[in-house]
């Protein structure tokens, strides 16, 4: 039974982390942006699209840039 429950929660850590924990790390920041913002009565829904263009240009950067050996 707790192999199962390992084998769960590992399946679940690699589908919302992935290969980068900062990429995971920027959309809980964002969605908790957006909440707030949005719990403060301003439109939120240009939040995700901005944390979008800000994050994948810069994971893709720290993927892409020389020396990295790969």
């Amino acid at each position: 039974m707790i192999g199962k429950l390992r084998a769960f929660g590992a399946f679940w850590y690699d589908f919302v982390v992935g290969d980068d924990w900062r990429v995971a790390v920027a959309v809980v920041v964002a969605l908790a942006v957006t909440f707030a913002v949005a719990s403060a009565g301003v439109a939120a829904w240009w939040v995700l699209p901005v944390a979008v263009a800000v994050v994948l240009p810069l994971s893709l950067w720290r993927v892409a840039r020389p020396g990295r050996g790969g």
